[in-house]
């Protein structure tokens, strides 16, 4: 094992020198990725439909191309599910990663062409490991397996009967895996992309609690509900009594402060190393490239080529975007991508701030929307306000304000939540019954929100707290926000605004 370790070790080290060169000209990689994007897309109907033969330069492109949200590029990907081909990118695509949805849809669907899996989802997780083994040149990575939680497959919806799939991006990336990966890891690849979470818990449980685990990869929120089965199965007081080789926790999708300290509890030692990733269903964006950092460095050379709307215009009618070179530190920005996976200017949602320009460093700053994402869910407030309005009419209740937040998984075992206070104008005729409308619209109209709720694995049903009348107008006179265009934030990914309405109530 200590042979294969150490081979294994240095054909990661290899990539070194072409991250380090992306890091020190990211302005001439961003080039070449941009003019490759184009030729492609010379050959795509959206090519043709917006002149991509006659771009020469990023004005020409900023110019001819306008820039597109979700709702906007969905009557093109429509096109691509059904069957038809080169609309958006000059492959086949026979794979769709699916997310939670917007306001008109319950779920998005991303096209994951042959490119983007091998030049960027893949070489994403081939540079973590890279990065990692460079940073800990002790490491065991490579003695024993890595523990993967994905997600779920489906048929294509929009053409049931075809050979092309959709599913979370964690399982489309695992079922692409090669060979020699598939080896590497564990559970089974049943077991991983099992759709019935109650039992894809128990049967992983079950099954990677006799491996040697030495690093595992996911979301924090479905990593604990895994952790806990095992404990609770082997009865054991932490994981390093089923695990002692484990040394890092690779993870993304939801900010993990909020859970470190119930990692720490779940595992034990000094020596467990933690390393985070920006991987989306759009692309892999960034990675903690230093130990003790918590800014990710943004990866250039995998077919994406990036643009910033700073947020400081983004309510304008018509923001421009800029390149990446003329962004500057400390400032806010919307991430603008187009991508080897046939997306064009698509506005992701996330927002980023950069801490370095040389290397091109950053940290994710929240949605261009309000959010609740503590958990994998991904409620925006279209969803949110969809949700309060069912619940109201069919309780014959009226509202007057809400905000909603997160509440944390507990030390002593207790499960998340979404935790909202109503003031409302009219009560409802049944309190109860207007909690479990909610939380049923809820998952009817996000099936992120739906998987987590699921049997009460990840997410109880939400905690009400009935205001008094005028509290959120007092809030906001104290904080000297009362009247003008300063609104009550409807959804908070932590508990700021949460937890000084609470204290206003006692």
């Amino acid at each position: 094992m200590e042979v294969i370790n150490s081979f294994m070790t240095w054909i990661f080290r290899s990539r070194l020198g072409q991250i380090e060169s992306f890091k020190q000209d990211p302005d001439s990689i961003q080039g070449e990725v941009f003019r490759e994007l184009i030729e492609a897309g010379k050959q795509t109907k959206f090519g043709r439909e917006f002149g991509f033969s006659s771009i020469r330069t990023y004005t020409d492109f900023s110019k001819q191309v306008p820039l597109f949200d979700y709702e906007g590029l969905k009557p093109y990907i429509d096109r691509v599910m059904k069957g038809e081909q080169e609309v958006l990118w000059n492959t086949e695509v026979e794979w769709f990663s699916k997310s939670s949805g917007t306001t008109s849809s319950r779920s998005k669907y991303i096209p994951v062409t042959e490119e983007s899996l091998e030049d960027c989802h893949f070489k994403g997780g081939k540079d973590m490991v890279t990065l990692y083994v460079n940073n800990y040149p002790d490491s065991k990575l490579f003695s024993g397996k890595s523990l993967s939680i994905g997600g779920s497959l489906e048929k294509n919806p929009l053409n049931p009967y075809g050979s092309t799939k959709a599913g979370d991006i964690s399982a489309v990336i695992m079922k692409n895996l090669p060979i020699w990966a598939q080896f590497a890891r564990t559970p089974s690849l049943e077991v991983a992309l099992m759709g019935e979470w109650e039992a894809k818990i128990e049967k992983m449980a079950r099954e990677t609690m006799h491996e040697n685990v030495v690093s595992i990869a996911g979301v924090p929120t479905w990593t604990i509900v895994l952790l806990r089965k095992i404990l609770e199965i082997k009865k054991a007081k932490h994981i390093l009594e089923v695990w002692p080789n484990l040394e890092v926790f690779f993870h993304g999708a939801v900010a993990f402060g909020p859970y470190k300290g119930l990692f720490e509890e779940l595992i034990p030692s000094e020596k467990m190393r933690y390393m985070e990733t920006y991987n989306a269903s759009e692309g892999f964006f960034g990675l903690q490239d230093q130990p003790h950092s918590d800014e990710l460095l943004l990866l250039l050379d995998y077919g994406i080529f990036y643009e910033f709307i700073p947020m400081d215009h983004w309510d304008d009618e018509n923001p421009e975007a800029i390149p990446l070179e003329d962004v500057e530190v400390g400032k806010n920005y919307a991430v603008v991508i187009s991508t080897n996976g046939g997306l064009w200017r698509y506005k992701i949602g996330d927002t980023i701030r950069f801490t370095s320009i040389k290397p091109y460093r950053f940290k994710i700053s929240g949605r261009t929307k309000h959010f609740i994402n503590a958990f994998g869910e991904e409620v925006i407030v279209e969803n949110a306000e969809k949700a309060i309005a069912y619940a109201a009419e069919h309780t014959t209740a009226s509202i007057e304000n809400f905000t909603a937040a997160p509440a944390y998984f507990g030390n002593s075992g207790e499960k998340g939540a979404h935790e909202w206070i109503i003031e409302f104008a009219k009560q409802p005729s049944d309190i109860d019954r207007f909690t479990e409308l909610l939380d049923q619209h809820l998952r009817e109209i996000n099936s992120d929100y739906d998987a987590k709720r699921h049997k009460d694995l990840a997410l109880v049903k939400p905690i009400i707290h009935v205001a008094e009348e005028g509290l959120f107008q007092n809030w906001l006179s104290q904080k000297g926000k009362l009247g003008g265009q300063n609104k009550v934030p409807r959804l908070s990914n932590n508990r700021e605004y949460l937890d000084e309405l609470l204290k206003l109530m006692k």
